[in-house]
Formats: C-alpha cells, sequence, structure tokens
C-alpha cells in the first residue's frame, strides 16, 4: 500500500511540487496550507509521515509538533527557510527526524522521506531508553533530575541541560556552537569554550559516580557525542 505524506506549506507552488515528486515516487501526496486546519487533519486521519513547514498561518510548525508530540510518533521533517541552528535544535529536541532548509531539490525532498520512513519501519518497541555502561539513564525534565540506576547525579542546570541535549539524541555529534545555543538563552559574551568547562565537570561528575564509563565522546574538530 503507498504511504501518505501530508505537506503542510503555505507556499501554493512549492507544495505543488512537492506532491507531484513525491507521486511520481508512488507515494499519496496531500497538502494543506493552514497549521489549524493541518492539526485537525493529523487528528481525524494521521498520515505515514508529515513534511512541516516552520512557518504558518493559523498555528505555526513548531506548535503543532509540539502538540503532535504529547501522543503520537508520527515521523516528522520539518520544512523551513529559517536556518538558524537554534531552531534546527530546537525543532529536533520536541521531536523532529529530520530537517530540510529552503532553497531546497524536491529530490533531496523525496529521498529524506524514503530515509525517514525507512528508519520509523521498525516502530513495533519505543525508542530505547539511553544508558551509561549499560545503566539505565533517567532524565526527570519537570524535577530537573538525571539517575543512572537510580542513582542520583548531582548537576547544575547548564549541566543538566546538556546531558538532556546529548542523551536526547545518542550518537548524534553536536558542535560547541549548537550546544552553546541549547544550554544559553542569551549568548552575549559567552565564548564557545565555556562548553568546555561544563562538559569537564558533567563528566567528572559522570566519572564519580561510574568510574569505568565515559558516555560523553569527542571527536576532534567537529564535536560532542553521547554514547549509549
Amino acid at each position: 500500500m503507498s504511504k501518505k505524506i501530508l505537506i503542510v506549506e503555505d507556499e501554493a507552488d512549492l507544495a505543488q511540487i512537492l506532491a507531484e515528486y513525491l507521486q511520481r515516487d508512488g507515494f499519496v501526496a496531500t497538502t494543506i496550507a493552514d497549521g489549524l486546519v493541518a492539526m485537525a487533519e493529523l487528528q481525524r486521519a494521521p498520515p505515514d509521515l508529515l513534511l512541516l513547514d516552520l512557518m504558518l498561518p493559523g498555528m505555526d510548525g513548531i506548535s503543532i509538533l509540539r502538540e503532535l508530540r504529547r501522543s503520537s510518533a508520527l515521523p516528522v521533517i520539518m520544512v523551513t527557510a529559517r536556518s538558524e541552528e537554534i531552531d534546527r535544535l530546537l525543532g529536533l529536541e520536541l521531536g523532529a527526524d529530520d530537517y530540510v532548509c529552503k532553497p531546497y531539490s524536491p529530490r533531496e525532498v523525496v529521498a529524506r522521506v524514503k530515509s525517514v520512513l525507512r528508519r520509523a519501519q521498525p516502530a513495533a518497541s519505543p525508542p530505547a531508553m539511553p544508558t551509561v555502561g549499560g545503566r539505565p539513564l533517567e532524565i526527570d525534565r519537570d524535577a530537573r533530575q538525571a539517575r543512572v540506576a537510580g542513582k542520583s547525579l548531582e548537576l547544575t542546570p547548564k549541566e543538566f541541560r546538556l546531558l538532556q541535549v546529548l542523551a536526547a539524541r545518542p550518537g548524534r555529534v553536536f558542535s560547541r556552537a549548537q550546544l552553546l545555543d541549547a544550554i544559553y538563552e542569551d549568548q552575549f559574551d559567552v565564548s564557545e569554550r565555556a562548553i568546555d568547562s561544563h562538559l569537564k565537570n558533567l563528566r567528572r561528575k559522570l566519572a564519580q559516580a561510574f568510574p569505568d564509563d565515559e558516555p560523553i565522546r569527542s571527536i576532534y574538530g567537529v564535536g560532542f557525542a553521547f554514547e549509549s
């Protein structure tokens, strides 16, 4: 059965081009130009994947994604003209599966759709909880507490936020700039090297609790990744 793709895009020409390219590859593509209308359609008849523009009339893309993620793991690719790293990070933290920035190649978007659908194929089980040395890592956002195998880690707010961002996407490499965007609301006069200081303290606290494990990996010249 053909996969159903919902395109939520208020630029009619772009939406139509995307729909045509997807249809050529065997998908069933529907377009909606208004965020509120899209939200109602998602609740009524969820597609197999959502192509979601960031800036929309009625209800913006981030609000739609936030609402959607309260009850659904539907694959979502954000499509936007806003390429700032904070927007990318915010979208991915909220649960977007991928990002495409305008201007883009429709063929690239189709390739991304296929890739995300392949990754979502074994949808029988929820994402695995991140671990430290095989022990489950629990991150309580409301209480701002992190525990490994039930043992609490005494973290500062910045260290907690840093661990939260890294552990939310194990294996993904984050640059210093991306991590800086994630943990500082106001970056005025904040050096990227501040991340090194927070990471050093976070690693030290993890090592004190679990001396045989080093879950935060440095990738020379690129950034840092959390390894479960």
